[in-house]
């Protein structure tokens, strides 16, 4: 069984969200002409499996619309780079301790086990802004590393085309696995929360069944499939935020703080954001 998506917030923003003054939500005076994203609903549909283990995640997606890649270099200037790594540099990792414990909680789920090489993409990221071989990819991906860096919460971002518009949370089924690199290395995602592809748009281009029911899965808080990774040309993304819920849900209160950035830096070239909170509660 699966549950339909009741988000428990969700938000649309605007060009002025994105103002100086970061506490501003109030509509803009319709005579003015700030309004220069686009106003635009969610086309991204997101059901939960039904699975009580679920309750441990609550998830954002950002959702950009129309990315420009001529201005992406609008998205992760270098001053962000300095900004975020020279923080993480002087905080170090005890004070992402908690958050930290959190997040390898809230993937603790039968086999599953989030240690090593299985632990959240986020400690990655700060293991190597420690060790100064912070990764650059493109503009969006760096960016969603480095909001992920900064809140500590392991982020995804795939090319919306690839995955199709419909996706599933669940955990991994038994002997579920995908490629994550080009070198073909593979993660097996048995027990770990997964976003799946559940249209048949994804299925047809991969050559593979389609299986509307369980969908196949692309991303996760570890590795993301090769087969929906964002590349230069890309005109529609979704970045996936994973944050500790239920029991864990004190580590989660930043989770629309990230949201906010992630709209905020990869927006500057897109045609439209929208932005979505949700969980099984």
């Amino acid at each position: 069984m699966r549950r339909r998506l009741v988000p428990h917030r969700c938000q649309i923003f605007p060009r002025w969200f994105f103002a100086e003054t970061p506490t501003q939500t109030c509509a803009a005076p319709a005579s003015k002409n700030y309004f220069l994203l686009q106003l635009t609903i969610m086309k991204t549909e997101l059901q939960f499996a039904d699975d009580e283990r679920l309750r441990k995640v609550t998830l954002a997606l950002v959702e950009l619309e129309g990315i420009d890649w001529g201005r992406a270099a609008e998205v992760a200037p270098e001053a962000l780079f300095e900004k975020i790594l020279g923080e993480a540099r002087a905080s170090g990792t005890e004070v992402f301790g908690p958050r930290i414990k959190a997040a390898r909680d809230m993937l603790r789920n039968g086999r599953y086990k989030p240690a090593g090489r299985a632990k959240p993409s986020s400690e990655y990221l700060l293991a190597a802004a420690l060790e100064g071989s912070f990764p650059r990819v493109n503009p969006f991906v760096d960016a969603v590393n480095l909001a992920s860096l900064r809140y500590m919460y392991p982020m995804s971002i795939f090319d919306a085309d690839k995955a199709g518009r419909a996706l599933l949370c669940r955990l991994g089924a038994p002997g579920e696995r995908y490629v994550f690199n080009s070198s073909g290395q593979e993660i097996d995602v048995e027990d770990l929360v997964c976003l799946c592809a559940a249209g048949p748009a994804f299925a047809l281009a991969a050559d593979l069944p389609p299986q509307p029911a369980r969908g196949t899965p692309i991303v996760n808080p570890v590795r993301d499939s090769m087969a929906t990774k964002l590349f230069e040309g890309a005109h529609n993304a979704v970045v996936v935020v994973y944050a500790p819920g239920g029991p864990y849900g004190a580590e989660g209160t930043a989770i629309a703080s990230a949201a906010r950035d992630l709209a905020e830096w990869c927006g500057r070239p897109s045609e439209s954001v929208a932005v979505r909170f949700a969980s099984l509660s």
